[in-house]
């Protein structure tokens, strides 16, 4: 399969970046934060000069990874200052996309309410009423735009964000009407906190056609104590859920990127360490 790596996991130095990539024979490059600077905010030189780095390791890039509609709420509004500000930059890192030639651009999701439904009573006590209702409004413009633009949006699913399983972005996409221009960017790691099992719960809401990216890391998660533990790949709770859904994958002809997320380090803060730890297992379970 496709794999690669969010490439200031390793470093924000992308020349160093690409190369330890070179070293372990991975492809595709998910640009995030290059420099100190975050996707969409580059200028058209600095952007010439990422396009020169990428060529020179005959990197293609898999998708922009700004993170859009992070931190909104359900009090937000389209059109109000902070959703404007969300758009302007959608539309600097979809130019940026054009120029780097990304068929994808990752769209995060406002912050989570945690009881969206409910039944039997849970309806009228303690479902936050409405929250659900006012996510779809404020993420239908940027399909708009992105199928204006012939791009691909992928909503990650993620920590303390509306979207925080692949159930709630399977149904983003229904309410949108989404599926030609809006999929799934899964991290089932970040899925782990809503205690959705990746495998095969997860990975079903993704058939037919949901799936369009996938972050790998591993976490152990404590919900009770509010606790996230980043761990080394296959120590973690996921370590019995990777090959089957790899396996899973395969057999269903997943043709995007697996993108390995660097995002672990043994204890000194170390991340390109970590990823050193991590990566040969990753190959091993996703490569082919």
């Amino acid at each position: 399969m496709k794999l690669g790596v969010i490439c200031d996991g390793i470093s924000r130095d992308l020349a160093h970046a690409l190369t330890v990539m070179d070293e372990f024979g991975l492809e595709y490059a998910e640009l995030q934060f290059v420099g100190d600077t975050e996707v969409g905010d580059h200028t058209r030189q600095e952007i010439a000069e990422i396009k020169t780095l990428l060529d020179r390791h005959g990197k293609p890039v898999s998708c922009l990874s700004r993170h859009i509609f992070a931190g909104m709420t359900t009090a937000n509004r389209p059109g109000d200052d902070l959703h404007v500000q969300h758009m302007d930059a959608l539309k600097r890192v979809i130019d940026m996309a054009h120029q780097l030639g990304s068929p994808l651009v990752r769209i995060m999701s406002s912050k989570k309410e945690q009881i969206l439904w409910g039944r039997n009573g849970a309806e009228q006590w303690n479902v936050a009423e409405g929250a659900w209702d006012t996510l779809p409004p404020l993420i239908a413009p940027a399909v708009e735009l992105a199928r204006a633009e012939g791009l691909t949006l992928v909503i990650e699913t993620g920590n303390g964000t509306m979207v925080n399983s692949n159930y709630t972005a399977r149904r983003l996409i229904h309410d949108l009407d989404a599926k030609d221009t809006l999929r799934v960017l899964w991290d089932p790691a970040n899925n782990c906190w809503c205690h959705e099992t990746a495998y095969p719960d997860g990975y079903e809401e993704l058939q037919g056609g949901y799936l369009g990216h996938v972050h790998i890391k591993d976490v152990q998660v404590d919900t009770p104590r509010a606790l996230l533990e980043v761990r080394e790949m296959g120590k973690g709770q996921l370590a019995n859920q990777f090959q089957p859904m790899a396996t899973a994958m395969r057999a269903d002809g997943y043709d995007g990127v697996i993108s390995f997320e660097s995002v672990y380090h043994p204890g000194d803060g170390d991340f390109e360490a970590g990823f050193r730890q991590s990566i040969e297992l990753f190959k091993a379970l996703f490569g082919d």
